[in-house]
């Protein structure tokens, strides 16, 4: 009566394997930034690239600079 058929157990491990953010060497144009963002996402990589772009232009300049500072901090794969 009270067990609830709607609640999925995960492993600990398996999700934040999988929703660690770092850089992609598969998905990878330049850095890997936007593959390994839409990794842990878990959406297309052209989306983020997309929205990068449209942060750059619409932003002055501030998706570039986010893009660099990711590129710098976050560890490779």
């Amino acid at each position: 009566m009270t067990e609830n058929s709607n609640v999925h157990h995960f492993s600990t491990a398996e999700t934040t394997e999988s929703r660690r953010f770092r850089r992609s060497r598969e998905d990878s144009m330049i850095a890997g930034v936007c593959g390994g963002a839409a990794r842990a996402l878990d959406v297309d990589a052209t989306l983020i690239r997309v929205v990068l772009v449209a942060a750059t232009l619409l932003g002055f300049g501030m998706g570039i600079l986010l893009y660099l500072a990711c590129w710098l901090i976050v560890p490779q794969e």
